[in-house]
């Protein structure tokens, strides 16, 4: 009962998948089963390079099958589906943030690649793929970190056409190993945007010099400098506005990946966390009797299953997005923002129960406790993300449209218009389709009900007491909101894939009241900010409530959790 909405190696059997795609996703859990748990922790403790994973990837082809899109294909299996991309983003992040992260570095290097024109560089990469190699995304400098505008990669041309490109790139995995690195810069000989470059260039070469490993870890994340490296014309990818396009619309894609890698971290912990507590006896009982870890251990578990409902759901409005339905854009920094850091809360939670255990270093759980902190911060933070889905928040909560209903996107399709996402601009003018049917759906959920009074609270806010001129410049006091925000459009589409999958009630309910807490707390948050009115601070706290209790839920949740314990185990 409770395994069956969490991933489990023993009995996982994705009927719903094409037989290659299902072939391929048993075949890496049956490598990481066969390496076995002791070999890949000390593979993380000693940092070791990934060859061997690396290895096994290029003779079953599974980066060439899953990361080239329909368009370069050799054969009918490969294509870009996103529904099979997030199943191997948590297979992944289950075994090992470090083998998801040469996966998902390859996935931004090849980004500018598959949205180019250039046919050349397309083919050497579907080339370089089907040979095994690994990619890399040549995007942000030590000095300006992510921020394009202020690349000091320079590009001087050459008199036939090319450059030489000169400068330094900083924190780019994959660097030491990549066969093709794609590297954003700018001309010297033109101003503006009109000057950006993107280029593809090879780690091997000679004028390409790999400086360090910036971090201690088997993720190689680089800092690499050319030195008059010779662009040639076949090299350019992107010129110009496009090549800025491409940089926004390649984290758009990639960014996506942090949510199910966050999951399958949570899930392998989780076995490990409930497992130990409920065979560790403390004072003659199970450390599981006690009130205060079941109340734990469960809110890990809803928690745990909204991320992936939400995930999940995330992923039909990916696959089903073109010009005219851009909706993704807000759902795709939620997975990123708020799936992640619900990962964070997740493992904090089973943490606090199991407290020293998780140190030990012959379990997972001591690396999925430094791991699940990264994937917040990657592809922009939680920050940067918050202040995204802001952009959207008027349209989607007070405007919405009529549109066709997404339907569960489980096909073997290639998502193609990913990569002709076109210019990257006018957030502002995305519109969605009403998110109240979603919550009336379950009007007679006592916690959902709940959660939609404050739902509906927020509405009253944006329309009453919005933010001023002034508060709009305080990105702190917006951040507030934007959390607020977020939980809103987090809870609709867990509603929408609860509803798609039949979840059972009690948990819906149990994960709400969590949620209702949630919104309480970020209201209290939004009380004290200093540049609160009067008028909004008596809005917070009318907009506090206090979930519903159900001992019978709680207890029927719980059940769930406590047949966690022993299903599964890594072997040694």
């Amino acid at each position: 009962m409770a395994s069956s909405l969490l991933f489990n190696p023993h009995t996982y059997d994705p009927t719903h998948f094409d037989p290659e795609t299902r072939r391929l996703l048993r075949a890496t859990i049956d490598w990481f089963e066969d390496r076995g748990k002791r070999r890949l922790i000390e593979d993380y403790r000693s940092r070791a390079w990934l060859g061997d994973f690396l290895a096994f990837a290029a003779k079953e082809r599974l980066f060439a099958t899953f990361l080239t899109p329909a368009s370069a294909a050799a054969d009918e299996d490969q294509r870009w589906d996103t529904a099979r991309i997030a199943a191997l983003n948590e297979i992944f992040g289950f075994y090992g943030l470090d083998y998801w992260y040469a996966w998902q570095v390859t996935v931004l290097g090849l980004g500018p690649v598959w949205q180019s024109d250039n046919t050349a560089a397309r083919s050497r990469a579907a080339d370089l793929l089907s040979q095994g190699e690994v990619f890399a995304f040549g995007l942000s400098e030590k000095t300006h970190g992510a921020d394009i505008y202020s690349t000091d990669m320079l590009l001087e041309p050459d008199g036939d056409g090319g450059f030489r490109a000169t400068g330094s790139k900083y924190y780019i995995g994959n660097g030491n190993a990549a066969g093709l690195v794609s590297v954003f810069g700018r001309r010297t000989d033109i101003d503006g945007p009109d000057g950006y470059v993107f280029f593809a260039a090879d780690s091997r070469h000679p004028a390409y010099h790999l400086v360090t490993n910036v971090v201690d870890s088997s993720k190689f994340v680089s800092e690499f400098r050319l030195e008059e490296y010779p662009v040639a014309p076949e090299d350019v990818l992107h010129t110009g506005r496009a090549a800025f396009d491409a940089a926004l619309n390649t984290v758009n894609v990639g960014k996506f990946n942090l949510c199910t890698a966050s999951i399958g971290i949570c899930e392998h912990a989780m076995y490990e966390a409930v497992t130990h507590a409920h065979n560790r006896i403390l004072y003659g009982r199970p450390v599981t009797a006690f009130p205060h870890v079941r109340r734990e251990l469960a809110e890990a578990y809803v928690r745990l299953v909204g991320m992936k409902l939400f995930s999940d759901r995330a992923v039909d409005y990916f696959r089903s997005a073109g010009p005219e339905d851009r909706r993704y854009l807000l759902f795709n920094p939620m997975t990123k923002m708020k799936v992640t850091t619900e990962g964070e809360k997740v493992v904090d939670l089973m943490w606090d129960v199991i407290a020293a255990k998780g140190f030990e270093k012959d379990n997972y759980f001591s690396q999925a406790a430094i791991e699940i902190r990264g994937l917040p911060k990657l592809e922009g933070t939680v920050h940067v993300n918050l202040a995204l889905i802001l952009k959207f928040m008027r349209n989607h909560l007070l405007d919405p449209i009529d549109v066709p209903a997404v339907p569960t996107r489980l096909d073997a399709a290639d998502d193609a218009f990913l990569f002709r996402q076109g210019p990257a601009r006018g957030l502002g003018s995305v519109r969605f389709h009403d998110w109240r049917p979603a919550y009336d759906a379950y009007a007679a959920v006592a916690n959902v009900a709940r959660f939609r009074e404050q739902a509906d609270a927020l509405c009253e806010f944006v329309s009453t007491v919005a933010p001023d001129e002034e508060q709009s410049r305080d990105l702190d006091f917006l951040l507030s909101v934007g959390q607020l925000f977020a939980l809103v459009v987090h809870g609709q589409l867990i509603l929408e894939q609860a509803r798609l999958t039949d979840l059972d009630e009690s948990v819906l309910d149990e994960l709400f009241s969590v949620l209702v807490r949630d919104f309480s707390g970020h209201c209290v948050e939004l009380h004290g900010k200093d540049s609160a009115t009067e008028r909004q601070q008596q809005w917070a706290l009318d907009a506090i409530r206090r979930p519903v209790v159900d001992e019978a839920r709680s207890a029927q949740v719980w059940q769930r959790v406590e047949a966690l314990s022993g299903t599964y185990e890594m072997a040694l």
